[in-house]
């Protein structure tokens, strides 16, 4: 396992906090993902051999933020 931080922009409440953190559990090789309205990040442990960072910031995106 790996774990990446990545920026989130564009979260104002704990829903978004929410949104992001199911798109991101629900994504294939990802074992765990903390959201953090305050940091405005996504701290996510993920199986590198399934899944890659890019693609973890492409899940992000796809919910609706933006990440970087």
């Amino acid at each position: 396992m790996e774990e990446v931080t990545i920026k989130v922009g564009g979260m104002s409440c704990q829903g978004c906090v929410k949104n992001v953190t199911g798109a991101l559990t629900a994504t294939a090789g990802v074992a765990s993902a903390v959201v953090s309205l305050e940091a405005g990040e996504a701290r996510v442990s993920y199986d590198p051999a399934r899944v890659s960072a890019n693609a973890l910031r492409a899940v992000i995106e796809d919910a609706g933020f933006d990440a970087a």
